[in-house]
C-alpha cells in the first residue's frame, strides 16, 4: 500500500511523540504498519509517502536514483534570473556539493491556503514564490539552498514527487494510490 498524506505545518514525520511540542502522525487516523517515506521537517508541509512496503525508501529517495520531487519556497524579496541560475549551477554548503536543480519564480504565485500560524511579515520586505525541482533531498536542503543565496525561505510546500501531484489534497487529508497514482510518483521526470 502506498498512501499520499498533504502534511500540515507543525506535525513531524513519526508516530510517536520525543519530547516534542509538535503533533506527529499518530493523529490523522493512519491505517496500521504504515511508515513514512522519508521525512518532512515539523516546519514544511505538502506531499508526504507513506507505506507498508519495505524497499520504497531506498527506491525513491537515495540520491543515485534522482528520483525528482517539486518544491514551492516563499522566500524574502524578488529573486532575480540571475540568482536562480546559482541553483541551477548547483552549490557547496557546509562542506556538501548540493546537486544543480531547476529552479523558476512562481508567476503568478501559487494560490495557497493561509497557514497557521501566518509566516512573518514585514512591510518594507517584498516575498515572492519559486519552484524547485531536485534529485535529492538532504535535512533542511532547500532552506540552506534559499539562504545560500541570499533568500531565505519563509514557507515551503512539497508539491510532487516523480509526476504525483499534491492537489487536490488538503492539509491533513490523505489518500490510498491507485496503481496510475503509483506508477505517477514512480515517473523521475517532472513536467
Amino acid at each position: 500500500m502506498l498512501i499520499a498524506f498533504h502534511k500540515p505545518f507543525g506535525i513531524v514525520s513519526q508516530f510517536t511523540p520525543e519530547n516534542s511540542a509538535y503533533g506527529t502522525l499518530a493523529n490523522f487516523d493512519l491505517p496500521p504498519k504504515v511508515y513514512p517515506i522519508g521525512r518532512l521537517d515539523a516546519d514544511l508541509e505538502g506531499l508526504l509517502l507513506l507505506s507498508d512496503e519495505h524497499g520504497l525508501n531506498e527506491r525513491l529517495l537515495h540520491p543515485r536514483h534522482q528520483h525528482r520531487r517539486r518544491y514551492w519556497a516563499q522566500i524574502e524579496r524578488i529573486a532575480a534570473p540571475g540568482t536562480l541560475k546559482k541553483l541551477e549551477s548547483g552549490l557547496i554548503i557546509q562542506r556538501y556539493e548540493i546537486q544543480p536543480c531547476r529552479a523558476w519564480l512562481l508567476r503568478p504565485p501559487p494560490e495557497v491556503p493561509a497557514r497557521n500560524p501566518p509566516i512573518r511579515f514585514r512591510k518594507t520586505v517584498a516575498a515572492c514564490w519559486i519552484a524547485l525541482e531536485l534529485g535529492e533531498g538532504k535535512n533542511r536542503q532547500v532552506r540552506r539552498m534559499t539562504a545560500a543565496i541570499g533568500h531565505p525561505t519563509l514557507r515551503l510546500i512539497r508539491v510532487q514527487i516523480g509526476t504525483f501531484n499534491l492537489n487536490p489534497l488538503m492539509a491533513g487529508q490523505w489518500k490510498i494510490l491507485s496503481p496510475v497514482e503509483r506508477e505517477l510518483v514512480f515517473e523521475r521526470k517532472l513536467p
